[in-house]
Parts: structure tokens; sequence; C-alpha cells
């Protein structure tokens, strides 16, 4: 996994729909940066093929370059459009490198459970620092029977990772499978009555 990466950004003046479209249509990614220990909200512009690089890549920490600064930051949210095939946001925040911070990871469930699995979240709140960021964490359903609860103390998480979020939240229950009724059989109850006889004069 790639340590860190390097994202040239552009200050952004001009906001709204209109602005992010044409920036889009440019190739960037309109992008943000949260305030932070007395630093302002920046607005920004990343190139997209760069920044889709880096996630194929594994990257969670970035030095973004912008207004001639460069601020050490994680990715805080992901927007996606209506699809879910594009980006079309980013929110970065700025943290420390060396110092843990707060930050949300993929949930990824496996294996074969006796029920269905029912999400309670999709999203594992974790406090590592960011070079520990993982990519997901793994769900192990497997063979878990129905009625099961899974709550997040029971998640095994990498080295250097630790919980962010109460220890008694409820990750996801392993529900019954729903059986399909049957159809009756002919003549059982359910079918239409037949017709009667017509009676000869």
């Amino acid at each position: 996994m790639a340590q860190s990466a390097t994202l040239k950004a552009e200050t952004r003046t001009k906001l709204g729909t209109r602005a992010s479209r044409a920036l889009r249509a440019d190739g960037k990614i309109p992008a943000n940066l949260q305030p932070a220990d007395g630093k302002d909200h920046l607005d920004f512009a990343i190139d997209e093929r760069e920044f889709l690089a880096t996630r194929r890549a594994h990257v969670h920490l970035y030095d973004i370059e912008v207004g001639g600064a460069s601020e050490t930051a994680v990715v805080r949210e992901l927007q996606w459009d209506s699809f879910g095939d594009n980006i079309i946001h980013v929110e970065f925040k700025r943290v420390q490198r060396g110092v843990e911070t707060e930050t949300e990871v993929e949930l990824h469930f496996v294996g074969n459970p006796k029920g269905v699995v029912n999400h309670t979240i999709q999203h594992l709140t974790i406090k590592s620092i960011p070079s520990k960021i993982p990519d997901e964490i793994e769900v192990n359903v497997d063979g878990m029977d129905e009625g099961t609860h899974i709550l997040a103390k029971d998640l095994k998480l990498p080295e250097g990772v630790s919980l962010g979020i109460d220890p008694e939240t409820e990750v996801a229950v392993i529900a019954g499978v729903r059986e399909e009724a049957a159809p009756a059989a002919e003549g059982e109850e359910g079918d239409e009555p037949e017709s009667p006889a017509s009676v000869e004069d």
C-alpha cells in the first residue's frame, strides 16, 4: 500500500452547480478541505485521473498543494453521481502525520451465514494514525446462525487501529430466510370454484 501521494490542486473561485459541472467536463473533481486548528475552509479542484490513480494504489494520506501551501489530509467523504459510477465531489480532512485521527472505512462482509446478513451500518468509524488507515474492515459471517448479532467489539481490527464508536454498536444481524408458500394443489382451497352444471328443464 502506498503511504501517501501528492495532489496538485487549483483554488476554486467560482462555486455552485454550473461551475462544478464545468470542472468535471474538464476532467477535474471539485473538492474542499475542512477548517481545523485555526486554518480556514478551502475550495479547490483536483485532477480526476490523478486522484483515481491514487485510489487504485490504496492511498489514504495526501499532501495537497494548493494556494502556495501544502496541506496534509485524508479523504473524509466521497460523493458519487446517482448511478454510483463517478465521483462528483471530495471532502478532505486535515491531519498530522503520526497523530491519531478518526475516519470512516467500509465494512466488507465475507462468508456464508445460516441466514441473511442485515447490515445495520455500512461504514465503521476507526481511530489510527493516517498511515495505518485500512482500505476496509472485514467481517467474517461464515457459519453464523440465525439471530446472531454482530457488535463493533466483535470485529477483528488491524494492528494500530481501534474503534471510534461505542463497542456495543450493532454492526449486523443474521436474519432468517423467508420461505415462500407452496402453491395450492388442484382442488384445494384457493382454487376458483367450478361453474355449476346446467340443469335441464
